[in-house]
């Protein structure tokens, strides 16, 4: 089951997320912080690390580039779904009016598409 990369794949995301979320409610809980933004964005940082660190040594095997080389195409992958999903989410719930929590799993699944083949095609190329 682990030889699978999407399987793998997976795995790494739903890690992340919990990573991502767990440090949010430490935020909010714990720490006492009043925005839930500026928490997000704080728990969004390790998540993202989580992320990349599990892609590179998880996720997608025998890569060629170097760690800094990788984790810059990274940043720009990530910076650019970042803003297709809030376009999604603009488009579904502000210029239409939909239920925003249906327009966050649809951002959601075309996340998932952009960051499984943006990181295996452009991120972490394999030499094979």
């Amino acid at each position: 089951m682990l030889n699978s990369e999407p399987i793998r794949y997976l795995i790494n995301g739903i890690f992340a997320t919990l990573v991502n979320y767990s440090i949010l409610n430490f935020n909010l809980i714990i720490l006492g912080m009043k925005s839930a933004g500026v928490a997000n964005f704080i728990a969004a940082i390790f998540g993202i690390i989580v992320s990349f660190l599990g892609s590179r040594y998880f996720v997608y095997k025998g890569h060629a580039n170097s760690a800094s080389s990788q984790a810059v195409r990274f940043l720009l992958l990530y910076g650019f779904i970042a803003i297709l999903s809030g376009f999604v989410l603009y488009v579904w719930s502000d210029l239409y009016g939909f239920s925003y929590h249906i327009g966050f799993v649809i951002a959601t699944f075309v996340q998932m598409l952009f960051s499984y083949f943006g990181n295996k095609i452009l991120v972490f190329k394999n030499e094979d």
